[in-house]
């Protein structure tokens, strides 16, 4: 049984139900599992509580980065 992790920004539920489904296909194709054995886990976050490097993302000047 798969369990995937998904960690972002928030987004609206119909891009989330637009991500599980396309994560859904592709780790059912490669694996030969049934879809119903799927799970993800959407974890949501935001810059305030994420850090690279020992910076906050909020205090980055290089966000695409």
């Amino acid at each position: 049984m798969p369990a995937i992790a998904v960690t972002m920004k928030t987004r609206s539920i119909e891009s989330r139900k637009n991500i599980a489904k396309g994560i859904t296909e592709v780790i059912s194709r490669e694996t030969g599992v049934d879809p119903e054995w799927i799970t993800i886990h959407f974890y949501e976050t935001d810059e305030e509580r994420v850090s690279r490097g020992g910076v906050m993302l909020s205090d980055r000047t290089d966000k695409n980065n």
